[in-house]
């Protein structure tokens, strides 16, 4: 009897649905209420400027420990075949810190800001391992369909479980919760449920291939470490790839830079915060179909001309958002980031992934990831200085267009074939060796 769903498929959804699951995390607590919660409860009687420092130095701390281990475990993960285990290890911690964040009490911020890093550290530190399976799951040819599937999965199951959640903060009553603080915490519950639930597609269906041989803790790190220097110093004289990874790192800051001071400039102009959970949650239903629409444009024209259509968009955006006044203008800003934002992500994925081998894609994935975690360096720099010599906000944030056009400029050199070919003879002398 023919199976209904043949394995590929299998392994495909499974591996989508992982986006789904943990997407939660990204658009309730990260950018949905735990900054809001943070400084109206957990750092309550707490000066603004100071809870924003708190806050920040969080993110900051999270991000910088994801950066410093990131291609050390991609490398441990290739060289034990343990890609998957890892995968889970980081989920689960941050199931278990979206749970724990409802047990932290009013003014417990230091514990507050701990556990968010903690749960950061689960979030950021899996989508490494996941992004990694993706040439595992499917073939070359459909990269770019996979790829923007997971992506598109993701703003659907995080938009529909937010929608649910701002439900709950503006009518606890209806919920069966005292207050909106409750509902809050409730929310919180309700992500770690979420990211368990939905990341069992991808323990039952994503299988790894395990390595020849059983190494231990030792071995296996000291194994990891040798494959990473190699494979660095082999990054470096690898034009191509170098080319695209400072490529993308360029743009990256600009898409994560317009993302957050879209929303800071929001605020500071004078809108309220819902006007800001409706922007978010324009994002996440308008991101759903606008990233499969990506997805299917890279497939007829070309993965790199997909690219620069997003990159094109991008320009756009930042010029439209240093003459904002109007809240609707706001919302339109927010819909225009959602027909581009996850297909730029998308896209790169998948990109690079045509340029890198399987068996080591974990570890080549840290590279990538190591990059985007330090996105957002430039950006804010750059609008803080423009801004202080032209006096003026919205010149500064105009100005980050040169990241999405430098990033352009160096994407025009990159054919990914003769990348891809390039690699595969220098790893395979770096295994002979």
């Amino acid at each position: 009897m023919k199976p209904l769903i043949s394995e590929e498929k299998k392994r495909i959804y499974g591996w989508a649905m992982y986006d789904w699951a943990n997407s939660a995390y990204a658009t309730t607590i990260m950018a949905g209420f735990f900054p809001l919660f943070f400084k109206a409860y957990y750092s309550a009687d707490t000066d603004v400027t100071v809870s924003t420092a708190q806050l920040g130095l969080a993110n900051s701390v999270s991000s910088i420990i994801v950066v410093l281990l990131a291609p050390l475990l991609g490398a441990i993960a290739d060289a034990g075949g343990i890609r998957k285990r890892f995968l889970l290890l980081f989920a689960f911690l941050g199931i278990l810190m979206s749970a724990a964040l409802a047990l932290v009490g009013k003014g417990q911020w230091e514990l507050a800001a701990l556990v968010y890093v903690l749960g950061n550290i689960g979030f950021m530190g899996s989508n490494i391992f996941y992004d990694s399976f993706l040439p595992s799951v499917t073939t070359e040819a459909k990269f770019d369909r996979v790829s923007g599937l997971g992506y598109a999965l993701g703003y659907l199951g995080g938009g529909i479980l937010f929608a649910l959640n701002v439900a709950m903060v503006q009518m606890p009553d209806l919920f069966g919760l005292a207050d909106k603080a409750a509902a809050i915490k409730a929310s919180f519950v309700s992500v770690a449920l979420w990211w368990m639930l939905f990341s069992i597609p991808l323990l039952l269906w994503v299988e790894e291939r395990r390595g020849p041989r059983r190494l231990g803790v030792v071995k296996l790190s000291t194994l990891g470490y040798r494959r990473l220097i190699r494979t660095f110093r082999k990054i470096r004289h690898l034009r191509g790839l170098f080319l695209f990874l400072v490529a993308y790192w360029f743009y990256i800051d600009g898409v994560d830079t317009v993302i957050r001071m879209a929303v800071d400039y929001g605020m500071a102009i004078g809108f309220e915060s819902g006007d800001l959970i409706k922007a978010l949650l324009i994002v996440q239903f308008i991101g759903f179909p606008a990233t499969i629409l990506v997805a299917k444009l890279a497939q007829m024209w070309d993965t790199k001309k997909a690219i620069y259509l997003t990159l094109g968009v991008y320009v756009l955006i930042t010029i439209l958002a240093s003459s904002m006044h109007a809240v609707e203008e706001f919302y339109l800003l927010a819909a225009m980031i959602a027909l581009v934002q996850g297909g730029i992500q998308a896209m790169s994925r998948s990109y690079y992934s045509r340029m890198i081998p399987a068996e080591y894609s974990a570890e080549f994935f840290g590279f990538y990831n190591f990059l985007g975690k330090f996105a957002t360096v430039l950006g804010p720099l750059l609008i803080g200085v423009v801004a202080v010599m032209t006096h003026s906000s919205r010149a500064g944030i105009a100005s980050v267009a040169v990241f999405f056009v430098a990033g352009a400029v160096m994407l025009f050199f990159i054919d990914e074939k003769k990348v891809a070919a390039e690699v595969r003879t220098a790893m395979r002398k770096q295994k002979s060796a």
